[in-house]
């Protein structure tokens, strides 16, 4: 297995404990800083594997696959622990239900043989999404913070339903009964 897919493999395994100090009362208000910590060193792991395989040619269709999904699992995990508290239950909703019908096609696509990598929209939803989670889970007081938090809320949702009909429309071949 190569560094980048380490890299995602890594990014998996520290959401659990994301989850944790997100949910339990371990350490009192420090648990959300310890969370934000792993949180931001998992969406680093995301930034790295992606350059380094391009930098290096390390692509794989592991890769391509997996990458996704572990942003996926992570920002989902991030999205649950604060919906209905820091972020409306309906928008939560939204996010994941266009993460299920984008793994869907990329299942279909993988039946036909193809591997769909993520589209530029996709980068900067995830992007936008995981600094929105950083900034939610930090929670400044203030009501300069509290705009922020729903400009990058809103942000985020409006790029959710871009990068999705973009890759719909980018992928509509993938969902006809031909093989490609």
């Amino acid at each position: 297995m190569n560094l980048p897919n380490k890299l995602t493999v890594m990014r998996v395994c520290l959401i659990p404990f994301f989850v944790l100090f997100m949910l339990a009362d371990l350490f009192g208000t420090a648990d959300r800083y310890i969370a934000v910590l792993i949180f931001i060193v998992a969406s680093l792991t995301d930034l790295l594997d992606g350059n380094i395989a391009r930098k290096y040619n390390l692509v794989t269709n592991f890769g391509k696959f997996m990458d996704p999904l572990a942003d996926k699992l992570l920002v989902g995990a991030a999205l649950i622990c604060l919906s209905g508290v820091k972020i409306p239950v309906w928008i939560v909703i939204i996010i994941i239900s266009r993460e299920f019908i984008v793994s869907g096609l990329r299942l279909v696509a993988a039946d036909c043989g193809q591997v769909l990598a993520a589209s530029w929209w996709g980068k900067w939803k995830t992007t936008i999404q995981m600094v929105m989670i950083i900034v939610l889970i930090l929670d400044f007081p203030g009501t300069f913070f509290e705009v922020i938090e729903q400009i990058l809320i809103y942000v985020s949702l409006a790029l959710t339903i871009i990068s999705m009909m973009d890759y719909l429309l980018k992928n509509k071949h993938v969902l006809k009964d031909e093989k490609k």
